[in-house]
């Protein structure tokens, strides 16, 4: 009887460790979990993801795929043709966005969606 409890605590004892391995943020909310979303700005949200991670590739005299992300006008002209969230989500007939690297953190394309959602503020 005491290797019968033995052996139902040890099996309970591995179950419940194996549960804590998915105690990560990204597992856990996979849609942003805390990411704040209102009250988004160009200039102090939307801008710095922008600039840390499309313009290495998306500006200068010969811009990849010849789309430029340097400024204001030009980041809501590929926002307005769907290609900018197409690109970042990953989505089917997009190139996915950054090229051979990982997609961006979550909580940076809520923001931009949001920015899109309430009409490319240039704020």
């Amino acid at each position: 009887m005491i290797r019968f409890r033995f052996l139902v605590m040890l099996a309970l004892m591995v179950f419940g460790l194996n549960a804590c391995y998915y105690d990560n943020v990204e597992y856990l909310y996979p849609d942003g979990g805390d990411c704040d979303t209102t009250n988004i700005s160009y200039s102090t949200d939307v801008w710095p993801i922008i600039n840390s991670s499309c313009t290495g590739c998306h500006s200068g005299a010969a811009p990849s795929g010849n789309v430029s992300l340097e400024n204001y006008n030009q980041i809501k002209i590929s926002a307005e043709n769907g290609g900018l969230l197409g690109t970042i989500r990953h989505e089917n007939g997009w190139s996915p966005m950054p090229k051979g690297g990982s997609k961006l953190p979550e909580c940076d394309i809520l923001k931009i969606e949001a920015w899109q959602n309430s009409g490319y503020p240039n704020n």
